[in-house]
């Protein structure tokens, strides 16, 4: 094996941009979308201490606070004790995750727990509706998220009741970034899938064609983390219905770009997209692409990211028993077949094709 490409690592982590990413508050009510720049507010988190067992990214410039309150006019949210604490506090608990927890949510529920000062008390949405409805939508958000990823009962059901409210009420905080992450690291898809109805409703994006029509339009943009940023949004309305195809070709099309982050980008939108197309396209990548990182992060998207289903992710198989020994492909890709099969699968058969290609005929008796 090539020990100077990288080793498949389901984790994904953020891109240090120079420039903050325009997001935006989408009014339903407005003619058309408006969005300004964000600036960042305060210290961010390191993006390499995010936590990221199955999946965990919250896109291109997650670390960016922004405010939706004002569709015109956005100001820095600047951190602040006691919010200040927290950050620093949740950067400990996720590096925790990262090293000891990354397959099991109840712990990091545990280390949530033990994490926010809000909640030392117990639970309070779900146990007490009375006391949400109490809450701002910030802290109602978060709080309901925080649940949803400790699997408190009745929690999911509250975040899709409850997240067409929050849309240009709740701001892009540290404190959302960070149970996002958790959110789609959570082995349960319904967890996912809450991650990412508050992510859209913290960018302020409406699942509608009026935000589609302008993360086309920024997925095109000169400005780098601009791009990135829109390449990653539009996996997060692909997957909550709007114009999946549609976006899933934009998403291809990216893929022949010259630079490997925006190639990188759409690979990991591919595979936030959830659609069954997807997962022929980023086959194709993991074996076509000219960069590792890039065929790496296909192979990962294919075997545990994003937000397939087990079925799905089970279309993969024959391609990666023929991507195993693939004579054009590196030690490494085959590495990261193989690693893929046992993920999927979950049939511990090592680095031998013949023995995968014998079960694999087995499953069809």
């Amino acid at each position: 094996m090539d020990r100077t490409l990288p080793p498949f690592d389901p984790k994904v982590t953020l891109p240090h941009l120079h420039r903050a990413p325009r997001l935006l508050y989408m009014n339903l009510s407005s003619e058309s979308p408006q969005g300004t720049r964000a600036q960042p507010g305060g210290t961010p988190v390191d993006p390499r201490l995010q936590p990221t067992p199955d999946y965990g990214t919250l896109g291109p410039g997650s670390d960016v606070p922004i405010s939706g309150a004002d569709p015109i006019q956005r100001t820095p949210v600047r951190t602040r004790s006691p919010l200040g604490t927290l950050v620093a506090m949740a950067v400990g608990v996720f590096v925790a995750v990262l090293f000891g927890t990354s397959h099991n949510p109840g712990g990091l529920w545990q280390l949530l727990q033990g994490s926010s000062s809000a909640h030392s008390s117990g639970l309070v949405s779900t146990q007490n509706p009375k006391q949400l409805t109490q809450m701002r939508p910030q802290k109602e958000a978060e709080t309901l998220l925080e649940e949803a990823v400790g699997h408190a009962p009745g929690a999911v059901e509250q975040i899709s009741s409850r997240v067409d409210q929050w849309r240009g009420q709740v701001q892009w905080t540290t404190q959302i970034a960070n149970l996002t992450t958790a959110a789609l690291n959570s082995n349960d898809m319904r967890v996912r899938e809450s991650g990412v109805e508050v992510e859209l409703a913290a960018y302020g994006l409406s699942k509608n064609s009026k935000s589609l029509e302008y993360l086309l339009k920024t997925a095109e943009s000169p400005d780098h983390g601009q791009k990135i940023w829109a390449l990653w949004a539009l996996g997060l309305m692909a997957n909550r219905g709007v114009e999946t195809e549609q976006v899933v070709g934009v998403l291809a099309s990216h893929l022949q770009d010259s630079d490997i982050d925006s190639r990188r980008w759409a690979v990991e939108s591919l595979a936030l997209s959830g659609s069954d197309s997807a997962i022929e396209i980023l086959m194709k990548t993991m074996h076509d692409d000219a960069s590792p990182e890039v065929r790496e992060r296909a192979a990962c998207g294919v075997a545990s990211s994003g937000l397939f289903t087990p079925q799905q992710r089970s279309y993969a198989i024959p391609k990666l028993i023929e991507y195993s020994d693939d004579p054009s492909l590196d030690a490494q890709t085959h590495a990261w077949a193989f690693h893929a099969l046992s993920d999927i699968t979950q049939q511990k058969l090592g680095n031998d094709a013949a023995a995968w290609r014998q079960w694999y005929e087995s499953t069809k008796n």
